[in-house]
């Protein structure tokens, strides 16, 4: 025998929450590797030059860009396929309920 149950439409707030989470994680990823590669950077062209290193030129001008660009870009494909996601999940709770 098979089970009747209610299948209740995907709230909104699980779409929104997990885009903000995801987006927030792969900006902090972004930011922490474009960070380590530009400080790296910036030690080595230092080393090469003979200066002192300025790494607040990595923090600043290199690093916070990148991760500002990765995060608007993830969001979007985040975005994308999250809502891909709600709408093929209510058609699919909307067919279980006509069934």
């Amino acid at each position: 025998m098979l089970s009747q149950s209610k299948s209740v439409s995907p709230p909104w707030i699980g779409v929104a929450g997990r885009v903000f989470a995801f987006t927030f994680l792969l900006t902090l990823l972004s930011f922490a590797v474009a960070l380590l590669a530009s400080i790296l950077g910036t030690i080595i062209y230092s080393q090469i030059e003979h200066v002192a290193p300025n790494l607040m030129y990595a923090y600043k001008r290199i690093a916070l860009p990148i991760a500002l660009v990765a995060g608007a870009i993830v969001l979007v494909a985040t975005l994308v396929v999250e809502i891909r996601n709600y709408r093929q999940r209510k058609v699919l709770a909307a067919i279980e309920r006509s069934s």
